[in-house]
């Protein structure tokens, strides 16, 4: 099981709990605003809001919470203005982690995920140190409910998906980033349930490792998610 996907599931698992503390709507909250910002607040014409939307409604989310968060992201209410910055790190036994983060503040958050990241016995690398190892791919992921990898299959080939990957709850299809939104398009029209879809970096090749390096592996990435600012982690273990 790759990496990313692995960390998927352990995060779906997680939610219950992080919701409980707030964690999963500040980060949903987060997105909401920011794509309600970059192409505008109307679902329809925005699948990245249109998404997000339908991920908070899952995560139980009030509907005013989700009406205030698109009006802090277009400017119809006053809000915290927000970048998108991703970061390099090594965890133990030079894994490589790609950390996406939205921020109302680069220098805390640097200054805060490089003390973090050290406690773990890692380190916070510079542009391009890592990134080498990860391409950017398109990554939905389909609930399999009563579906067949065949029924997949059949329309995410004319739509040109490069992969398929079968878990133990869900399908996930990768795509070219050219071809992304057609592929999500195709699955979104034959009513299937999308958990899940955005551009993510998905390693070039993964490190296995035995059980007792794979745990220090984990609980660096659970550490670092559990950063306010820290919304995706991706890395080059085999879990």
């Amino acid at each position: 099981m790759s990496g990313h996907s692995k960390w998927a599931t352990i995060k779906r698992k997680k939610a219950s709990t992080d919701a409980a503390r707030g964690k999963v709507f500040t980060k949903i909250i987060k997105e909401i605003s920011i794509s309600a910002r970059d192409v505008g607040g109307n679902p329809d014409a925005n699948p990245r809001l249109r998404l997000a939307i339908q991920i908070a409604k899952n995560a139980n989310m009030p509907q005013d919470n989700i009406t205030r968060a698109i009006k802090k992201g277009t400017g119809e209410l006053e809000g915290v203005s927000y970048e998108e910055i991703t970061y390099e790190a090594y965890a133990p036994h030079g894994i490589a982690v790609m950390i996406e983060c939205v921020t109302d503040n680069r220098n805390r958050t640097v200054a805060e995920l490089r003390h973090m990241i050290a406690k773990q016995n890692g380190n916070l690398g510079e542009s391009g140190s890592v990134a080498w190892m990860f391409e950017r791919k398109g990554v939905v992921t389909v609930s399999k409910e009563n579906h067949t990898e065949d029924d997949v299959m059949e329309i995410i080939l004319d739509a040109g998906a490069d992969d398929l990957k079968t878990e133990e709850e869900y399908f996930e299809v990768i795509s070219n980033v050219e071809n992304f939104e057609k592929v999500r398009k195709a699955i979104e029209a034959k009513k299937f349930k999308i958990e899940h879809a955005a551009l993510q970096f998905v390693a070039k090749d993964l490190i296995e490792l035995d059980e007792k390096n794979a745990a220090d592996v984990m609980r660096f990435l659970e550490v670092v998610e559990e950063h306010d600012d820290v919304q995706n982690l991706y890395s080059n273990a085999d879990l």
